[in-house]
């Protein structure tokens, strides 16, 4: 499987799962989630799913600090509804990272591990998501705006012609180049993109 050499450049995300440890699925119930791991599930690689897949790195560092963070352990809020723009896109990478679904989740083992009831919708944030620690209560709000991280001139002008079916095999190769350098770019402005303001 080839991929842009940019996407092993994103620092993974590292969380200990109970259920994985009770089961036998992973050593110490440990799992480790790479940007190619969210491309695969996702199907591609965008300035959203980058997004969402950042804000859970950054708001789980902020949320955990020198500790691991517990997969199936986190409350996920947004503020918008999840038929709203892309928020059902970015809720599904945070729900595969960190376990947490709605009602359609696993509903666990005598009371223990349920993933269900993690995630909610519609609330008012004033920010994109909100991590919450089941343990402490402790949560931080995250945003993402990588506005401030442009396209080249040309990408949308290929864009247009790939999807009206008129581009020549360099155009689409092209397109497809430059589409994945917007995200690369945005990958190394994390400071510029991504806002974590912690939550006592």
């Amino acid at each position: 499987m080839n991929y842009p050499d940019f996407f092993n450049q994103i620092e993974t995300i590292k969380l200990k799962d109970d259920l994985s440890d009770f089961l036998g699925a992973t050593e110490d119930g440990i799992i480790e989630f790479s940007y190619i791991d969210i491309v695969k599930s996702a199907g591609h690689s965008c300035p959203t799913v980058l997004g969402a897949y950042l804000m859970t790195l950054e708001g789980l560092k902020e949320l955990y600090k020198d500790e691991i963070p517990k997969r199936g352990e986190i409350i996920i809020e947004f503020s918008q509804n999840v038929e709203e723009g892309v928020a059902g896109v970015i809720a599904n990478v945070i729900t595969n990272i960190t376990g947490a679904t709605t009602n359609s989740g696993f509903k666990g083992i005598m009371g223990l591990f349920s993933r269900n009831h993690l995630m909610f919708f519609g609330k008012d944030l004033n920010a994109n998501v909100r991590f919450i620690r089941r343990d402490t209560n402790e949560s931080v709000k995250v945003s993402y705006d990588p506005s401030s991280i442009k396209a080249e001139d040309t990408m949308r002008e290929l864009m247009q012609k790939c999807i009206s079916k008129v581009a020549n095999n360099d155009e689409k190769k092209e397109f497809t180049k430059l589409w994945q350098k917007r995200v690369e770019n945005i990958s190394k402005k994390i400071n510029n993109v991504i806002f974590v303001q912690k939550i006592m």
